[in-house]
This record gives C-alpha cells, structure tokens and sequence, in this order.
C-alpha cells in the first residue's frame, strides 16, 4: 500500500532582475554594480535577502553577456540566470523560467525585488510574505502617498501644471511583489512587454493584488542624488 503524504507547502523563491544599464543614474555603467557604503548595489540588496529565512532561494537575472557579476558580488548566496530580456517583464519571465527549471513549482511564491532597491529590511520581506501567504492573489509593498501631485501639461504647456491630481487612495508602488509562480508567468505572457511591474500584468487579467504598508527607505535609485542619499542612510545602519 503506498504511504500518504502530505502535500509540500508552498515555498517562497526571490527573484531580482538585474539586467538593466541604469542610464538614468549617471553612473557610467550598469547602477546595480555602482559601489556604496563598502557594497555594490546589489550586494547589499542580495545580502538582505539572505537574511529573511522563509527564502528556500534567491535568483539573480543577468543580462546574457554580462561577465562581471561574479567580481562586483564575491560569494553571493543566490544562483545565476544569464537570461535577461530587453525589458523588465522579459527579464522576469525568463527568470521564471529558469526558477521551474531549478524544482520551483507553479503553486511556489516567487517574490520579485528591484535590484537597485538595496535599503531593503528584512524585516519588511517577512511582513510581505506573513501578508500574502494566505491570499488568493498576492500582493506587493507599496505606501500611501502623502505628497500633493500634479500632472504637467504638453505641447506650449510642458514645465507648467495642467492640473491637481486626486492623492486619496493613491499608492506608490514598491518591491518585492510576491505572486503564484504559474499565474504570474500567465500573467506576463498574457500582458506583453508594456508593464513595468508584476502587479500591472496580475491586474490586467482582472485580479486585486494586496498591498502590504512599506518603508519609505525602501526606494529606488534611480537619479544620482539618490546614491549619496543610500549611501548615507547604510552607514547610519552599521
């Protein structure tokens, strides 16, 4: 008679694209391998990753031919996958691809974090996952916007303010975002290249994906000035 066996609990997988040229930054190169506070970007955000135990592993989205990864972060804990795509979504998608290839299953949590994103807590990665893991859809950190917004103008109107944009339920988007392996991969392929995060592709199939309160040091660099601001915010932790 063969034994019953409980079936696996789900697992929770992270997933950082890291195969973009960061031209915004000004950093004369890729910005994930600028080097702040002692680290380059991404060491700093893998070495967070590390610490939050409920990650059964971390995959990291090279861009094909990049050959320095291994030199800007000696001894990362996490694998390589040098399937990166021209965008963000194509990165990420590979990524998945490659994550079922190392065992990750369709019922698995995948949680997708910007590598640029490197003040990231660990402790706000288990929130994320204590919020979610019991949701049908899933979810992403995010923070309620506190700032008046204002929508610039076109055309004679470029540089001046056509109007005041309503903030009341309005969230700033963040990462990680943590989604089903399976749906997420569907979702992606469903949405094309045109989104710029893994809520946008859940939403698009009809879903309402949690958000889950983040931290404003979770930010991303993304302009230069951003880089002294994360340098000194890092050195403030040590």
């Amino acid at each position: 008679m063969t034994p019953n066996h409980a079936p696996e609990p789900p697992r929770c997988y992270a997933l950082v694209p890291c195969a973009g040229v960061g031209e915004r930054a000004g950093a004369g190169g890729p910005k994930q391998y600028r080097e702040i506070a002692g680290r380059t970007v991404v060491a700093h955000t893998l070495a967070a990753l590390a610490r939050v135990p409920r990650l059964a592993g971390t995959l990291v989205v090279l861009a094909p031919d990049d050959r320095v990864f291994e030199a800007h972060v000696p001894g990362a804990q996490a694998w390589v996958a040098r399937v990166g795509g021209a965008t963000r979504a194509a990165s990420v998608l590979n990524g998945l691809q490659a994550l079922a290839g190392r065992g990750a299953r369709d019922d698995d949590w995948v949680l997708v974090h910007d590598a640029a994103r490197c003040l990231l807590q660990p402790t706000d990665v288990e929130r994320l996952i204590a919020a979610c893991e019991g949701d049908a859809v899933g979810g992403l950190l995010a923070l309620p916007l506190a700032d008046t917004l204002k929508r610039e103008g076109a055309g004679p109107r470029e540089g001046r303010v056509e109007a005041t944009v309503e903030r009341r339920s309005m969230w700033q988007a963040q990462t990680p975002q943590m989604f089903r392996l399976g749906p997420l991969r569907e979702a992606l392929v469903a949405a094309g290249d045109a989104v710029t995060d893994e809520a946008s592709a859940l939403e698009a199939l009809g879903h309402a994906p949690r958000l889950v309160a983040g931290s404003l040091e979770n930010f991303k660099l993304t302009w230069p000035a951003d880089f002294a601001l994360a340098e000194r915010l890092l050195r403030a932790r040590s």
